[in-house]
């Protein structure tokens, strides 16, 4: 079903907010930075949001189909809400983001465990189909888009600390690595109009926002040449060529348009980035000195199956420019285990490259065959269950021992600490994070929610700096 689209810049309608939502975001920051493009399309037609999902009319789930494990999270919550829903029949359950372009016939048609099903590009439509809904029509729209990136929608910052946010500057991705299933639910790569995005960060630095991530599936690949999609960049005319803008004018756009707000941006891909970005990097004192650098493995060989573009000798080169270019800045990634034909010394190889590089922290996870992917259909899962676990623990083990001896170097040095939260562990404490994305914990000392500290680093954990804050 086709719906018409939500005109957003009407006027809101001046009606009470009667009707109750709650959305629970699973995954990436992206899906974080979609909950709240949702939440403001609510809230254009009389919803408001709530944490209580036993006080709401609706509740969506922004869902992730990156790996099964993600997947089993969103069912056994589904289960959880379904028994309220037992209880509350005016209760309505819908599901957002890859999931839902995944499984839209397993939970309309089949299970029959929710009311709404909407892919990552069909947002707008939303309004709509809850009318669908009431008519006892199905609601599910899940159509990818060659133009959509809620550009002219003012994200609506439901559940937030007030000091820091996320800005979507891409959508999709055009990468198709073997394993992911990305493409499939995003979409192709198509860039945001940078006015609009120098718009929506100047709202936030005007309501006391401190820090912006700028958030794409891949930012380095940021490319606006007057709309469209990346692949048809090479259809532009020679104007739209000239003033086109890539990722790294436009980081120096907002560097120079906000120089007392912090900028960081993820992800980055090893074969888009490249030195303009870094020497902007180093141009600007806003811009933190982190840089996500997923990698999946050291093995050339598992490289080229998972269709990624780079070697292993390429990325070590990457990194080793970013240390001289940026000698201060903090190196994260990504990891995966246990993929198709993965031997032990391809295994070798990834502890190799870790050994190498010594990453501050990074994100490791077993392969997970995602259904529809290329690996799917062209590789057998074939490493033991137990081989990938035995592996996972050696690159997490590895890791946290790489962890606390970086941060250990912080000890007797000051960091600049954005206080965002108090800690978890004790009300006594603010903790908040450093330009390296490592988060750093002092006691609260007169400081505040929004403040900057700087904070002598006193010991660590492989997670963690502590330290005392200078008094204000």
């Amino acid at each position: 079903m086709i719906s018409k689209t939500l005109d957003l810049n009407k006027e809101k309608k001046r009606i009470s907010n009667s009707k109750k939502f709650s959305i629970i975001s699973y995954g990436c920051q992206m899906n974080v930075s979609d909950s709240e493009v949702v939440a403001s399309i609510l809230e254009s037609i009389g919803y408001s949001y709530s944490d209580d999902i036993n006080n709401s009319e609706l509740v969506l789930l922004n869902t992730c189909s990156i790996r099964e494990k993600a997947e089993q999270t969103v069912r056994k919550k589904l289960e959880s809400i379904n028994a309220v829903k037992k209880i509350n029949k005016n209760l309505k359950v819908g599901v957002l983001g890859c999931m839902a372009e995944r499984l839209k016939e397993k939970f309309l048609e089949e299970e029959k465990i929710v009311d709404l099903v909407v892919g990552p590009d069909a947002y707008r439509d939303i309004p709509n189909l809850l009318k669908e809904i009431e008519f006892g029509n199905d609601a599910v729209n899940v159509l990818l888009s060659k133009e959509e990136t809620y550009a002219d929608i003012n994200p609506s910052r439901f559940n937030t600390n007030g000091i820091n946010a996320f800005v979507s500057i891409t959508r999709g991705c055009d990468n198709m690595c073997t394993f992911c299933i990305v493409p499939f639910t995003r979409g192709r790569e198509r860039s945001r109009d940078p006015k609009s995005i120098l718009k929506e960060i100047n709202e936030l630095v005007n309501n006391g926002y401190k820090e912006v991530t700028l958030l794409g599936q891949n930012v380095d690949s940021y490319l606006w040449y007057g709309g469209g999609l990346k692949k048809d960049f090479n259809k532009a005319s020679e104007i739209q060529r000239r003033t086109s803008i890539n990722f790294s004018k436009l980081l120096d756009l907002v560097a120079k348009n906000f120089p007392k707000t912090r900028i960081r941006f993820t992800t980055s891909n090893p074969q888009d980035i490249d030195d303009t970005v870094l020497k902007t990097m180093a141009k600007h004192n806003n811009i933190c000195n982190h840089i996500h650098l997923p990698v999946q493995s050291g093995s050339d060989k598992i490289l080229k199956k998972m269709n990624r573009k780079h070697s292993s000798d390429e990325y070590l080169s990457l990194v080793d420019k970013i240390k001289k270019l940026l000698p201060d800045c903090g190196i994260s990634h990504d990891m995966i285990c246990g993929f198709p034909d993965e031997t032990e010394n391809d295994h070798l190889n990834t502890i190799s490259l870790m050994n190498k590089v010594k990453y501050d922290f990074g994100f490791m996870f077993k392969y997970s065959e995602r259904p529809g992917t290329l690996a799917a259909r062209k590789y057998k899962d074939n490493v033991p269950e137990e081989i990938k676990q035995r592996r996972l623990s050696e690159i997490i083990n590895l890791q946290l021992k790489h962890s606390f001896e970086n941060l250990s170097t912080y000890i007797d040095k000051y960091s600049n600490v954005l206080v965002e939260k108090e800690s978890k562990k004790s009300k006594d404490y603010w903790c908040g994070r450093n330009p390296q994305n490592i988060m750093v914990v002092f006691p609260k000392d007169g400081y505040k929610i929004g403040d900057y500290a700087k904070v002598k680093i006193l010991s660590n954990t492989s997670t963690t700096l502590i330290g005392e804050a200078i008094k204000k």
